[in-house]
Parts: C-alpha cells; structure tokens; sequence
C-alpha cells in the first residue's frame, strides 16, 4: 500500500467514474442492485460477475472481490449466506438500519457498520446519514447499503487508477473505502461552520428571532452526526490496536489515518455544538435583558401617573369639609400640582438614567 490511493482529496485526480458506466474497463457493474469488481493474481480487473461464480473466485486467494449490494433494488440477499456463508447475526444486522457503528469479528470474516452522509440535503434540513454495512474476508469485500453512494463510486474509480501501484490486499481496499467515507464529514463540517457564523451575525447584530429555530435545528443536526461518529471512533481504534489476520501491522499507519480525521470531526463537531450552545444563551440572556428593559421603562412611567392619580383620589373623596373644596381655582391648582409633581419624577428618573 502506498501514498497513491491513501486520500481523495489529491489536487488533480479525475472525479469518480460512476460504478455502472459500462463504456469504462474495469468498472464495477450492476446486475439487479449486485456490483461487482474482481482483481485477479495478474492485477487484471474484471467487472459483472454472475452470482453463482462468486464462490468459486474467492476460494482462489490470488483473487480479490468487490461486491457491492443497494438493497434499494431487488438484488438476491440470499447469496450472502450461499455464497459467503456469512452468519445470521450479521446479515440481519447488514439489513436493518440504524445500527450503532461498530466491529464484529466472526471465524471467518469481519463485519463493520460505517455511516455515508448524504450530500444532497442540507445541514439546516437535517443531515442524512446512510448505513454501510461491510463483510471482510480474506480476500473479498461485501458492503451494503441502501441507496447509491459517491463514496462507493469514488473508491471503486481510486482503486482502478492505482491498481497497479498498490499492494493487493484487503486492507487497501478497506482503507480506501473508509478515507473516502471520512473524507465525505468535511465538506458538511465546513457548511456547519458557515451556519454557525451566520446564526452568530444574526444573534448578536441583528437580534433575528428566527435564529432560535436554527440553533435547535443545527444542534439537533450536530447531534445525530456526534451519535456516529463517536462510535465510528472506537470502530477505527479496535482496528488500529486488535491483531487482527485480516489487517496486518502494515495497515495500522493507513487506519491511524482514517483514525486522525475522525478524531478532527469528532472534535469540530464539539467546537460547534458548544459555540451554539453559547449563542442560544446569550439569545436568551438579550431576550431577558430586552424585557427588562421593557419593563423598566413601564415601571418608570407607571410611578409619575400613580402620583397624579394619588392627587386626584384624595380629592374626589365625599366629604363635606375639605380645605379648597369651596375654592374656585382648587380644580386648575390640583392639575398643576399633578403636572409638576409628575414632570419632577421624569426628570428625576432621567438624571438617574431610569427612562
């Protein structure tokens, strides 16, 4: 295994071929949602398969076989068990979905649960992220999944081009599968990070109400991303620290790879997560302190009017003996004395900076 294949983000590789283009040598071909790419001992790709050749190719193992299944169509599950022999568990844990991330290892094979994201929604509308479901032998690899993934097509146009600049292990294949799948976090990371500095602007600039509902809606998007990848974590970390005869020693820096750039999501995620958590505050902290605001001016203007209405209540009691009560000025001297009493606990409160 070597450099050549060990990231997707290599400034000036052709994007992926689709895994169906047929016009392409080499490419994975789809039969009825089965894909399939064997790499034979002469490093001679071979693509469409049929099902029942399947066990008789990786009992070879100079040959190594990608076979990938979109549950979407109406592809023939039951040649995980005919051909492949895998165990029950496993295959009922491939074909239900919302499986925790996590590493299996069973007599003959591995099985890992790895999530994809969906680059087709929107951070704000809820991320989507797609189980992968991946069987590892020897000399083979089984995923999957329900729906097409970019990452599929990318791996199998990475492995095509390198073919003959890799080692031809199973390892490699894995490596390759999982850096893209990693690889594919960054790109809804970086978006968050926009989100995040425009719920910011619209929080502490503008006051926009509206930035409540995005702050829940992308904490809630943070969250079910953080509910994978953490899990995702460990899966990588069992496979750096298991012996494993699967993956040998060699394979260990390329996983601690993989291992490095979920621990840079992991903790971008976080980062992110605690800056909305302290916009939300500060939210509600301006939110308070508007109402207070709010309610101080009330409260100041509210005294000056108690004062005048406390004049005019003493003065409207039915008593017949009352100082003034006969005076033919007592109602304009009365007002006068609201109206200077309560301009004098305006300009008070004003001195004060209470209004």
């Amino acid at each position: 295994m070597t450099n050549a294949a060990s990231s997707s983000g290599v400034a000036g590789q052709p994007p992926a071929e689709p895994l169906g283009a047929p016009s392409r040598p080499g490419a994975m071909r789809s039969s009825e949602g089965v894909r399939t790419l064997l790499c034979t001992e002469h490093g001679m790709l071979q693509p469409e398969l049929r099902p029942d050749e399947i066990n008789s190719f990786i009992a070879d193992r100079s040959n190594l076989l990608w076979l990938d299944i979109d549950t979407t169509g109406s592809a023939d599950l039951g040649l995980l068990d005919r051909e492949f022999g895998f165990h029950e568990l496993a295959i009922e844990d491939a074909l239900r979905h919302h499986q925790r991330a996590k590493v299996d290892q069973y007599d003959s094979f591995t099985f890992l649960v790895f999530y994809a994201v969906d680059h087709d929604t929107s951070v704000m509308q809820g991320t989507r992220l797609i189980q992968i479901a991946m069987f590892v032998g020897p000399n083979y690899l089984v995923t999957v999944h329900k729906g097409p993934l970019v990452e599929i097509d990318e791996s199998a146009a990475r492995w095509r081009r390198n073919i003959d600049k890799i080692d031809r292990s199973i390892s490699s294949l894995i490596y390759s599968l999982l850096d893209a799948i990693v690889d594919g976090y960054f790109p809804v990371i970086d978006a968050v990070a926009d989100r995040v500095e425009d719920i910011e602007e619209a929080v502490f600039e503008e006051f926009q109400e509206d930035a409540l509902q995005d702050i829940f809606r992308l904490k809630k998007s943070l969250l079910a991303m953080r509910r994978v990848v953490a899990p995702e974590r460990d899966v990588l970390n069992t496979l750096i620290r298991r012996d494993s005869p699967l993956f040998g020693p060699e394979s260990v820096p390329y996983f601690q790879d993989v291992y490095d750039h979920l621990v840079r999501v992991t903790d971008s995620i976080d980062i992110y997560r605690d800056l909305l958590t302290s916009a939300l505050d500060a939210f509600l902290s301006m939110s308070s302190n508007r109402l207070n605001q709010v309610m101080k001016v009330l409260a100041s203007w509210t005294i000056p009017l108690m004062a005048g209405a406390l004049i005019a209540g003493i003065y409207g009691m039915n008593f017949a003996h009352m100082p003034e009560l006969d005076w033919r000025l007592g109602y304009p001297a009365a007002l006068l004395v609201m109206t200077v009493t309560m301009i004098a606990i305006v300009l008070y409160f004003h001195r004060k900076k209470w209004l």
